[in-house]
């Protein structure tokens, strides 16, 4: 069973930036991918366990960062230049044993709360 807690939302104006984090609780593998969500399951970045290979939904791209810390067994989301449409709330999400983060979000067993970015024009 893994547990995900999320943290780091917040109210910010269009331009700033925030840095989330997932915190992961229970057993992972190399071939688990993880991944940020928004907005009814719209994956918004991805990185696999084992090589650390991103991937981004191309609106966020070259603005979000995905990144991990493997001995914290933590993930982070690095978000600058946050414009209105971004504002959503931001789950985590591990696809266990998946290897592969091509994996569809019905194969992401196991979800956080989440945590609200509001982003003001």
């Amino acid at each position: 069973q893994i547990r995900l807690v999320e943290s780091g939302g917040d109210s910010v104006q269009a331009g700033g930036s925030l840095r989330l984090s997932c915190q992961i609780f229970g057993r992972t593998y190399e071939t688990d991918c993880v991944g940020w969500f928004r907005k009814g399951r719209e994956a918004v970045a991805t990185i696999y366990a084992e090589d650390g290979a991103t991937s981004y939904y191309e609106p966020v791209r070259g603005r979000f960062t995905i990144s991990r810390d493997g001995a914290k067994s933590a993930v982070y989301l690095q978000m600058n230049n946050l414009k209105p449409e971004d504002t959503a709330r931001y789950v985590c999400a591990v696809c266990y044993s998946c290897n592969t983060c091509r994996a569809p979000p019905s194969d992401f067993a196991f979800w956080g709360q989440g945590t609200q970015v509001t982003v003001s024009s």
